[in-house]
């Protein structure tokens, strides 16, 4: 496959995957907002923005500028519709391998955009956030229901999966470091979408403890930090299969894949005690793992080498 292909499909299961996981933060940060009349909106909106990588002071933090940053700002694709864009950019210069029913629907959401926007602006932003949710789910459907499970298919997954690492690590840290502004564990179970799933295995009130682990250790959970890992880990391992690889008797093939191992590895044999103790280091070592196994992912795969480009001779 050739590397730009490869990267197109690796940035499309990241851009999707990044709005459809801002969609569902933004859904519950204003909902909060509405239903909490004591919270502290700009301090709630500040930390919200820091954690998401766009820090402003806290008396330039509102609402407004939480969705114009977030949801709204086409030209950053960490924004919903940026992001949405930036996949379907990408779409583009990867329809060959991307099934018919993938670009239409990257293209049908990404015409749709402007309409929400107008929606959102004009009655309130859950229905953008809806819509985003639902394309996204289309999007990823459709993939696992069309594409063969060869390496275009690995390429589209483990950009989702390092994504979605990321995007619930940040999550969980919207309740550990906002301190008195922070939204309550239930909230955060139902930005992730894990709400029913975690009272179906705990069958109980939300429990601080029990939900951070769910959030965090889960293997059946598809959302989890665990089962993401796992799954990128698998996606780099069949990746990296070749006969080069059979003779290896040392480590792995990859500078991604062990950096998502050990990060896997350290989830999966530290005891939760110790590892809920210290949470605030361990969220901001998993956002540091998907940088890195990002950059590990683009160097291995995607750079490539300026073309040769052979001059003749002048005739004498």
């Amino acid at each position: 496959m050739l590397s730009r292909i490869a990267e197109s499909l690796f940035w499309i299961g990241r851009y999707v995957e990044r709005a459809d996981d801002t969609s569902r933060i933004l859904d519950v940060h204003t909902q909060r907002l509405v239903e909490d009349p004591w919270i502290d909106e700009r301090r709630a909106c500040a930390n919200l923005l820091a954690l998401m990588g766009t820090p402003v002071p806290d008396d330039e933090a509102d609402t407004e500028r939480v969705l114009a940053t977030l949801a709204f700002d086409r030209s950053s694709p960490s924004s919903i519709v940026g992001a949405l864009s930036a996949a379907r950019e990408n779409a583009r210069g990867a329809r060959e391998v991307l099934s018919a029913e993938i670009w239409e629907s990257l293209n049908v959401t990404h015409n749709a955009l402007p309409q929400q926007r107008t929606m959102a602006r004009r009655y309130g932003p859950h229905s953008l956030f809806r819509f985003v949710r639902e394309r996204s789910a289309m999007v990823f459907g459709l993939a696992d229901a069309t594409m063969s499970r060869d390496e275009s298919w690995l390429f589209l997954i483990l950009g989702r999966s390092l994504e979605r690492v990321d995007m619930t690590s940040r999550m969980l840290s919207t309740r550990v470091l906002a301190g008195d502004a922070a939204p309550s564990w239930t909230l955060v179970l139902r930005s992730t979408g894990a709400y029913e799933p975690y009272l179906r295995t705990y069958r109980g009130v939300v429990d601080s403890s029990r939900a951070a682990e769910f959030l965090l250790l889960d293997r059946l959970f598809p959302r989890s930090v665990f089962a993401s890992l796992e799954q990128a880990e698998a996606c780099l391992a069949e990746l990296e299969r070749s006969p080069v690889r059979d003779a290896i008797r040392i480590g792995v093939a990859g500078e991604a894949h062990r950096i998502v191992g050990r990060a896997r590895t350290m989830l999966e044999f530290m005891s939760t005690p110790e590892l809920l103790a210290q949470l605030p280091a361990r969220l901001e070592e998993l956002q540091r793992t998907c940088s890195a196994a990002s950059a590990a992912v683009t160097h291995r795969f995607f750079t490539e080498q300026a073309p040769q480009v052979w001059v003749p001779e002048e005739a004498g």
